[in-house]
């Protein structure tokens, strides 16, 4: 080895090494403190069914809106590596899942019809019931789970993603055409798509195993709506990020009001409205995820 590769070698040595120790130590403390306490012994009756998406390459269409000077444009589509594993519920929450919720009084009851089939997703529920939804399930299996972003459910999704690209002229100055080209393609999806809500399974798998995405049950994800603003020579101007509006993706994607519980009623920010509101989850499988969850559980943390 040259004297260089010597060097570059022990330097490296230098740097890992505090971060090992420090890293060993900061798992010791949170043990002494409890954060790292055994799992609930009723934790396997609340476990819910999961597939695991394996790393890889995807092409992503970036959610938001984009417009270049006055002009809405597509979004851009760029080329992600995920390099980490993604545990996510194979189906969506369930009427019988979240009720077990209600009943204890740690979520809202849902604004479903009524029906003695629980074996169908929940549905008629908002932005905060999923959260207070993966609260309480963190809390019952120990582990910690939280509603996808936007780009998890791209990644998961795999080929059963929308792309939201309205297929018109980048440099079309009539801005009423792509608001027009979007409404024309989501309604012909409508037109095709019973809005009853459907056993789960009904709408199949992907090539992931990931059941019934893109079916007619939109899905909340913790992603906020954006604006972003282009100059005229596609340069970035400005980003707003609109808190309050969540991504929720379904046959496309539909941004909603956080607190709309039934989206027929209004309260889609942009495009048509979903034909139903609901979610499933992702777990965290990060070494650190026991502390997340003791945080969470501690009221420190959403």
């Amino acid at each position: 080895m040259s004297a260089a590769a010597s060097k570059t070698a022990f330097s490296l040595f230098q740097t890992a090494l505090p971060l090992a120790l420090i890293s060993a130590l900061g798992i010791g403390i949170a043990h002494q403190a409890g954060f790292f306490a055994a799992a609930p012994s009723t934790a396997a009756l609340y476990q819910p069914q999961t597939v695991v998406i394996p790393p890889r390459t995807f092409q992503y269409r970036t959610d938001g809106e984009y417009v270049r000077g006055v002009n809405p444009i597509d979004a851009p589509k760029s080329t992600v590596t995920r390099t980490d594993a993604l545990t996510i519920m194979k189906y969506q929450v369930t009427l019988s899942e979240y009720d077990a919720c209600v009943m204890e009084g740690a979520c809202a009851p849902a604004a479903h019809p009524s029906t003695s089939d629980t074996n169908l997703p929940v549905t008629g529920v908002n932005y905060e019931d999923a959260q207070a939804y993966a609260r309480w399930l963190s809390e019952k299996t120990g582990e910690y789970w939280t509603l996808p972003s936007d780009q998890d459910l791209a990644f998961a999704a795999g080929k059963s993603f929308p792309d939201d690209a309205s297929g018109l002229d980048p440099d079309n100055k009539n801005p009423a055409l792509k608001w027009i080209a979007d409404y024309e393609r989501e309604a012909a999806s409508r037109s095709k798509r019973n809005p009853a809500p459907q056993p789960i399974g009904s709408f199949g798998e992907n090539e992931f195993g990931l059941a019934d995405f893109g079916g007619n049950v939109w899905e909340w994800t913790s992603t906020c709506h954006r604006r972003v603003n282009l100059y005229d020579n596609g340069s970035q101007k400005g980003v707003e990020t609109i808190c309050g509006v969540n991504v929720a993706v379904g046959p496309h994607r539909s941004p909603t009001s956080s607190f709309i519980r039934d989206p027929r009623g209004g309260g889609c920010s942009v495009g048509t409205p979903p034909d139903n509101l609901g979610f499933r989850l992702v777990k965290s499988a990060a070494w650190y995820a026991p502390v997340l969850q003791m945080v969470r559980a501690k009221g420190l943390a959403g």
